[in-house]
């Protein structure tokens, strides 16, 4: 009885509170709909996973083969275990590198005191955003060309010998992470510098009397103050830990770095459109999908756990 007594009042909340927010909702709409149309109703593709799909049958007139698209992947092809491994170890490295770089550019605006030389450093930071990948590919190519490349002209000023980067399974790498830093580190720190402007400015005031420079003041004040966002932006990158960045790597890798380079997503490009095979590419994508879900669930119950919060 009292369940059902609380089930009730929280209905008529949740009705009260529609009433009282009905305008937002209209406004919210458009949103909604556009969501439902060409996000969800399109879900129900994802069943060619589980079926021989051929065109001329269609979806639903496709022969089912329940999971043998799932265990060809992890037992039919070695390619499949060189791509998943190149996904992680990038992802990881992206991880490691690329996203402590947004927190790291975000309290270094935060310390510039010239309110003009603020606003064109940050203008500057987010302009890589805008600039699609290929842009950016065509951009590293020039600069890194062996033959008329400005960093291997630097290189041969000092006696070196020229490196084709993008062609060289030891650099490829690292020129992904170099890249995805410059482009995103920027529009990164946006939510950051949100987070900063939150602090209560009587908490710094504090430190100065007690003597703390900038550095103990970011390390003791700011840092702690945006671990929840911190957090958050956490578990939402290492629930996209299978995705290593299609645009980037697909605009910039070349069958000679496919060892280190090619990923999920490449390899669900090239099987699926490149060879036709709609059916198994569909069940790496689903594999790889449900996957990051299950790490989202489990990443935010260990921040939960410690203490921290979560995304729900």
């Amino acid at each position: 009885m009292r369940k059902s007594t609380g089930i009730r009042n929280n209905l008529v909340q949740m009705i009260h509170q529609y009433k009282k927010y009905r305008y937002f909702f209209i406004l919210l709409l458009p949103a909604l709909i556009h969501k439902l149309i060409f996000d969800y109703a399109p879900m129900y593709g994802v069943i060619i996973a589980f079926k021989q799909f051929r065109i001329r049958e269609g979806i639903f007139g496709s022969a089912w083969v329940g999971f043998d698209h799932f265990k060809n992947m992890f037992t039919g092809t070695y390619d499949f275990f060189n791509v998943l491994s190149n996904t992680i170890e990038i992802s990881l490295l992206k991880l490691i590198f690329v996203f402590p770089a947004s927190i790291i550019v975000a309290l270094l605006l935060n310390e510039i005191g010239n309110s003009t030389f603020k606003k064109v450093t940050q203008t500057i930071s987010y302009l890589p955003h805008f600039l699609s990948w290929v842009m950016i590919a065509g951009l590293l190519r020039m600069f890194l060309s062996p033959s008329t490349g400005l960093v291997n002209g630097v290189i041969k000023l000092l006696g070196g010998a020229p490196i084709y980067f993008l062609a060289n399974s030891r650099w490829f790498r690292s020129v992904l992470i170099v890249s995805d830093i410059w482009q995103s580190a920027g529009w990164g720190s946006i939510i950051y510098l949100a987070a900063i402007t939150n602090i209560d400015v009587e908490m710094y005031q504090a430190a100065i009397i007690d003597g703390a420079n900038k550095f103990k003041q970011a390390v003791y004040i700011t840092i702690p103050s945006i671990v929840p966002i911190m957090t958050i932006m956490l578990i939402l990158s290492v629930g996209n830990i299978l995705d290593a960045g299609f645009g980037q790597i697909f605009n910039l890798f070349s069958p000679v770095v496919y060892d280190v380079a090619d990923i999920l997503d490449t390899y669900v490009y090239r099987v699926g459109m490149v060879e036709m095979n709609y059916s198994f590419s569909a069940a790496v994508g689903l594999f790889k999908n449900v996957v990051g879900l299950i790490l989202v669930i489990i990443t935010n119950q260990l921040a939960k756990t410690f203490g921290e919060y979560g995304i729900w």
